[in-house]
């Protein structure tokens, strides 16, 4: 879709028809997501028609991207030297674009609710104490739970607060199906590195550290980073009944086979679980998002999900896109995703979705949440399965401490070197 900034109320943030303003032309080139295409398109309305009252001689062209190819179709235009200006990116892809040279250098203070964005969204933009893209919004895992079988279990359809209670529903629950030796109380996959991560996160661990040499080095070997996996791999050994070695990407289908009571997931996991052919449409209703406790009387972090928007490094009106982004992500906008149960990118306006039931279990993880190393070599770590194969060794009998030390061996070897 092409669309030429002009009129509007002129009421949002630099909104104004300043000599500076009216002095900036050219042509600003957008690529968003189809997200807000479908879900926000009031408020990429609302933002171009401010931005066209400020900047009237600047021309404003916006695509929609789909997540399956828009990975491809930017690599292809930055080849071709014809990369849009902004551009959405998934907060996983920043990393790849940060470290080649792709993305523009931003100064956070041009930016509202800076001083609050969620740490962890943040964290995706950051490299080496630069940044270089702006959060934009957030999402988080969370429990997803059979509200029948707790009733039938427990008495009540509700979740737990604490990991204590969490623990004896779960023990009820696995005792009503106590004839059936493949139902997981808690289908928790061994491989499930974001789910281990995060209760390293719980601890106070980390994956990986960068230090004042300037050197990235592994942390797994941290007795905090240690303690959080020995407490994931003890809930794996309690209550997953299924293969210990099949990783994460199915489970929203034991949970509608009804194998499981409760799983750890993205919020769409649910809607996966109900919705045919491999979901099952008679749990629909049955199945509910849950704040997941972690074991220390808090949310269980979570891996930050959600998208930054970025400014790309050649591009020719780096004032305007700065503006542009500006009004995208300005207190005015934020509040408008949040009523559409959409995480805002900073805490303040997160705040009221934790009393939100639609919003209250991603809420309550999103403030503590965690992301990988924006490392050179996190990619090759990746690739090589350094985490899976941790978790693995640990639950074929490998002590905690000797799997640990090994993959900090893998990590060192990678992360500093970019793949």
């Amino acid at each position: 879709m092409g669309l030429t900034a002009c009129g509007g109320s002129g009421s949002g943030p630099r909104a104004t028809r300043s000599a500076d303003a009216a002095a900036l032309t050219g042509t600003l080139t957008i690529w968003l997501m189809s997200d807000a295409q479908t879900s926000w398109p009031d408020l990429v309305q609302q933002v171009n028609d401010e931005f066209g009252a400020a900047y009237p001689n600047v021309t404003l062209k916006l695509s929609y991207q789909s997540w399956a190819d828009k990975v491809q179709n930017l690599d292809t235009a930055l080849s071709q030297g014809k990369a849009p200006d902004v551009v959405e990116l998934g907060n996983t892809e920043t990393e790849k674009y940060i470290l080649n040279g792709a993305l523009a250098q931003v100064d956070k203070t041009d930016y509202e609710n800076s001083d609050s964005w969620i740490p962890g969204l943040e964290n995706t933009c950051t490299y080496d104490e630069k940044l270089y893209c702006v959060p934009y919004y957030a999402g988080a895992r969370v429990g997803i739970y059979n509200t029948a079988m707790f009733q039938q279990a427990t008495g009540s359809t509700a979740f737990p607060t604490n990991e204590a209670d969490l623990t004896a529903a779960l023990d009820r629950i696995q005792a009503a199906h106590k004839g059936d030796k493949s139902f997981s109380a808690l289908y928790l996959p061994g491989p499930y590195w974001y789910a281990a991560m995060s209760y390293v996160a719980a601890y106070g661990g980390t994956i990986a550290r960068y230090d004042s040499a300037g050197n990235w080095h592994g942390t797994l070997e941290d007795p905090r980073a240690q303690q959080g996996i020995q407490h994931f791999v003890d809930l794996v050994k309690r209550y997953n009944h299924g293969d210990l070695t099949a990783n994460e990407l199915h489970q929203s289908d034991v949970l509608g086979k009804q194998e499981a009571g409760v799983i750890y997931g993205n919020g769409w996991e649910a809607t996966s679980a109900v919705t045919a052919p491999a979901g099952n449409p008679a749990l629909q209703g049955s199945l509910q998002p849950a704040i997941f406790p972690g074991p220390n009387g808090q949310p269980l972090p979570s891996f930050i999900g959600g998208s930054d928007l970025a400014i790309t490094a050649k591009s020719q009106v780096t004032a305007a896109a700065t503006a542009w982004i500006k009004l995208f992500t300005s207190a005015k906008s934020e509040a408008l995703l949040a009523s559409k149960n959409i995480l805002p990118n900073n805490l303040a306006q997160l705040d009221p979705l934790k009393s939100n039931p639609a919003t209250a279990a991603a809420a309550s993880a999103v403030p503590n949440a965690w992301f990988t190393p924006v490392a050179p070599g996190w990619a090759a770590i990746e690739k090589k399965g350094v985490l899976v194969t941790m978790l693995n060794a640990i639950l074929a009998g490998q002590s905690v401490d000797q799997a640990t030390k090994a993959a900090d061996a893998q990590i060192n070897q990678l992360i500093n070197t970019q793949s």
